[in-house]
């Protein structure tokens, strides 16, 4: 009898053991803070590292993932094309090897209506942007990302209103005649680019330093926090003001990972993604002025168009704008309700 109970406190001291031992590795905290077992989040982009997009992802929004989740969550952020170009870090987020990123409108071949912020002199300001993109406009836009990239829309941040940098100065249509000018692959850009009168070379953006450097293009075109952040002012002395287009960014999620979180978790990604945007956006509007000054030190020429030229630009763009019209029914709708926002 003793034999028999000695084996029983010997099983139950091993039981014991094993649920003790099972507790610790779910609730022993690692270092800083970190629980063990706890979900890494990559977020992945191509901005430089120094750019107000990076700069909100380290001050806002991997803090208050981490902090807010208990340490359930942890986050990584690979900027600077460190997980490849747009295309490869999008299909890898789409794919769940990545869980995050930030990438600008690439999905638009399949999604058409994400297309629709990049259309050419649509925003006023960041005001009227801000005012579209974070309401019931911006979520249409979104309305269908998830269904058909399996991504979920966390957010809308900015790149900016893009100007053309070059390597003489634009201050005419005429100008344009013959200059090559590096644009995304994006059929849009592309268009507007080539009614502007400009040769058009497509690339990621990741080339765009040694094609500069090596005189393959005599431009490009972004916002120039981007201009300043990549070092391209080294390999250009000119900046058109043009303000041809606005680029936003957006945070997405890949919608497995999304949906394997618990209530918690997701309400604290989407809190973060949230304030981090909204942070970015500031940053990138007030850092205008600062940027604008730094590359006039560096060199940089700014030409502000006269406004019959800026007329000239917008006219110009007018036959993609009837191509969209003719394309999609709903696009003359959605283009007077934005341009209403900003009123």
């Amino acid at each position: 009898m003793r034999k028999k109970a000695a084996v029983f406190s010997s099983l139950m001291l091993a039981v014991s053991v094993l649920v003790a031992g099972c507790g610790g590795a779910t609730k022993e905290a690692g270092a800083g803070g970190e629980q063990k077992g706890a979900k890494t989040i990559k977020v992945a982009n191509y901005f430089a590292t120094d750019h107000p997009q990076n700069v909100a992802l380290r001050e806002k929004f991997k803090p208050m993932v981490e902090e807010k989740s208990g340490g359930t969550l942890k986050v990584q952020i690979y900027d600077n094309s460190t997980l490849g170009a747009e295309k490869e870090f999008y299909d890898g987020v789409r794919n769940g090897t990545i869980e995050m990123g930030i990438p600008g409108l690439i999905m638009q071949a399949d999604v058409e209506k994400m297309a629709v912020p990049e259309w050419p002199f649509l925003f006023k300001d960041f005001n009227h942007v801000k005012k579209v993109l974070n309401g019931p406009i911006g979520q249409e836009l979104t309305a269908d990302l998830e269904s058909k990239h399996g991504v979920h829309p966390l957010a809308w941040s900015a790149n900016g209103f893009r100007m053309f940098s070059s390597n003489k100065t634009i201050d005419s249509m005429e100008d344009f005649k013959g200059l090559r000018i590096r644009m995304p692959n994006i059929p849009n850009y592309i268009t507007l680019g080539k009614l502007l009168g400009a040769n058009i070379t497509p690339m990621p953006i990741s080339e765009v330093f040694s094609a500069l450097e090596q005189k393959v293009v005599d431009g490009q075109d972004n916002p120039i926090a981007t201009l300043r952040a990549s070092g391209w002012y080294e390999v250009q002395s000119d900046v058109l003001e043009s303000k041809h287009m606005f680029s936003p960014n957006i945070y997405i999620i890949n919608s497995n990972f999304w949906k394997g979180l618990t209530p918690e978790q997701q309400k604290v990604i989407e809190e973060a993604s949230k304030a981090a945007a909204d942070y970015e956006f500031d940053l990138l509007e007030k850092s205008y002025e600062a940027d604008k000054k730094f590359l006039q030190d560096k060199g940089i020429k700014f030409t502000t168009p006269s406004p019959e030229f800026a007329a000239e630009m917008e006219k110009a763009s007018q036959p993609l704008y009837n191509e969209i019209y003719q394309k999609y029914p709903w696009a003359k709708d959605l283009v007077e309700r934005i341009k209403a926002e900003a009123k």
